[in-house]
């Protein structure tokens, strides 16, 4: 049976690691740092979290928990494909707030194991999707459709907090999200003209081979053909 003094003590432990965690990032977990800094003994992390792998994985929840404890309030709405978008702007926000805790929940994988903050993520998506489904908008099954959600976004959070902040693509996120969910979504249409990207980069591949145009005239078209690719 766990006493109140161990919960409070556990607590706090928590609170030392996620602010070393946010001001010194995973290199500043040391079991000496975080005992120091929580005022305990490296003995109780150890009686407390089984090891350090154990205090990784409660620090990542706890992170993980606190971002959502004001998002869970919104609860889901009639649209399971809006409570999806939803779903998805909600799990970018978390990382790009919140790097040092995403890192450690998803950037540093080790073969066949995620933390378990990571897997009640998962789960959660995969109940919106599964309502998705029950809607008859699915056409992929849910565990292909779920797992090319996760997949994707996750990719787009560790991009953009690989990069510096200035010289992120603000529309990334919605451009990926919405690529997705055409792939996945039944009855998604596409607009008139939507190859147009798909023309502008077949040409801007073969571009040099235009001997008619002047270096000039392939430099110009070239940036043109880019700018309609990436619109």
């Amino acid at each position: 049976m766990v006493t109140k003094v161990a919960m409070d003590t556990r607590e706090r432990i928590l609170q030392a690691a996620a602010a070393l965690l946010a001001a010194e990032g995973r290199d500043g977990l040391s079991t000496r740092a975080v005992s120091a800094a929580a005022g305990v003994q490296p003995p109780a992390l150890y009686r407390l979290f089984g090891d350090k792998d154990g205090l990784l994985d409660a620090v990542a929840a706890y992170g993980f928990d606190e971002y959502l404890t004001s998002k869970r309030a919104l609860g889901p709405t009639g649209d399971p494909v809006e409570d999806l978008r939803r779903g998805w702007d909600l799990h970018i926000e978390f990382g790009l707030s919140r790097p040092e805790f995403y890192v450690l929940m998803y950037g540093d994988a080790h073969l066949g194991r995620t933390s378990p903050a990571a897997r009640e993520g998962e789960a959660m998506l995969r109940s919106v999707v599964e309502r998705v489904a029950a809607a008859g908008l699915l056409r992929v099954s849910v565990e292909r459709a779920a797992r090319l959600v996760h997949a994707t976004a996750m990719g787009v959070v560790l991009s953009l907090i690989a990069t510096p902040e200035e010289e992120r693509d603000a529309e990334l996120s919605a451009t990926a999200r919405d690529t997705v969910l055409n792939r996945i979504l039944t009855g998604a249409v596409e607009p008139a003209g939507s190859d147009l990207p798909e023309r502008a980069v077949a040409l801007r591949a073969g571009l040099d081979g235009a001997t008619v145009l002047t270096e000039a005239e392939r430099v110009l078209l070239a940036e043109w053909l880019d700018r309609i690719a990436d619109a």
